[in-house]
């Protein structure tokens, strides 16, 4: 195989303790877990708060506590089950040890998911209503989460040496590698916010409750299916049949499910 010898970007080295005072730090992978939660929580009650909203602000401020359990508790089981089981079988006591890393997003969202259903049947509230205004904010996890993962140097992209952004990682060895984090971060997060955003403006989407719930299963699972191809996978799992990844195979589950909730959200609405 040929190399080129374009010029290799340097990878930014950057602290991965955001906030350091004494014997307390903050990561920056935990700040992006606190921004993303935070930010999406008081947009989700601005949304929540628009005229012929079906969900009230105060049923999204009870929801915070609930997003961040199904999302750490969620992520860190998902990672477990979908990408490394066999060691954790072997080494059960660091299934607990999330400060070494290891997160599903997949995972995470199956425990949002999960959350969801419990607190709108307790509170008594309109499930895909409820959804579509979650589906709203969530791109700006995303967002801040492949940041954070750009940052750490890690879960970077495949080799590219004929791409001339392509960047040396410090744990990805010497070869160019695709900075696929930030494609991530572009597909997955901004320009799925900008959709599901501009949708829900200029749309009657809001009334069909479902419809940006599918949206955000499907834009999420092509953008993650997409993104796959450019990331290298994990190296404990590797490629899949036909050169596939986990990754995608985890995404494709979640077109198929958006494209029907949509189906069904569209041929109904509510008044």
């Amino acid at each position: 195989m040929l190399f080129t010898t374009l010029p290799v970007l340097a990878f930014p080295i950057i602290d991965p303790v955001a906030v350091s005072i004494g014997p307390f730090a903050v990561r920056w992978y935990a700040l992006a877990y606190i921004v993303g939660l935070v930010a999406g929580w008081r947009i989700a009650m601005r949304i929540a708060g628009k005229p012929g909203s079906m969900v009230t602000p105060e049923q999204i401020d009870g929801f915070l506590l609930w997003a961040t359990l199904g999302v750490v508790l969620g992520g860190r089981l998902g990672y477990v089950l979908f990408y490394n089981l066999g060691y954790y079988v072997q080494n059960p006591a660091e299934i607990f040890a999330v400060w070494q890393g290891g997160m599903s997003f997949h995972g995470g969202m199956l425990g949002v998911i999960f959350g969801m259903l419990i607190y709108c049947r307790l509170a008594k509230i309109p499930f895909f209503a409820f959804t579509d205004v979650i589906a709203c904010v969530a791109p700006i996890g995303l967002f801040f989460g492949r940041i954070a993962n750009f940052i750490n140097g890690e879960l970077w992209g495949r080799v590219a040496p004929d791409f001339a952004l392509a960047m040396a990682f410090p744990s990805g060895g010497p070869l160019p590698r695709h900075p696929s984090q930030l494609y991530q971060a572009a597909m997955e997060g901004l320009i799925l916010l900008i959709l599901i955003n501009a949708l829900r403006w200029k749309t009657d989407s809001m009334q069909r409750p479902g419809t940006l719930s599918g949206v955000f299963l499907i834009g999420y699972g092509m953008a993650r299916i997409i993104g796959e191809l450019f990331r290298e996978p994990d190296k404990q799992i590797g490629y899949l049949v036909g050169g596939t990844t986990m990754g995608q195979w985890l995404s494709l589950p979640m077109v198929l499910v958006g494209i029907g909730i949509l189906a069904w959200a569209r041929q109904r609405k509510t008044a």
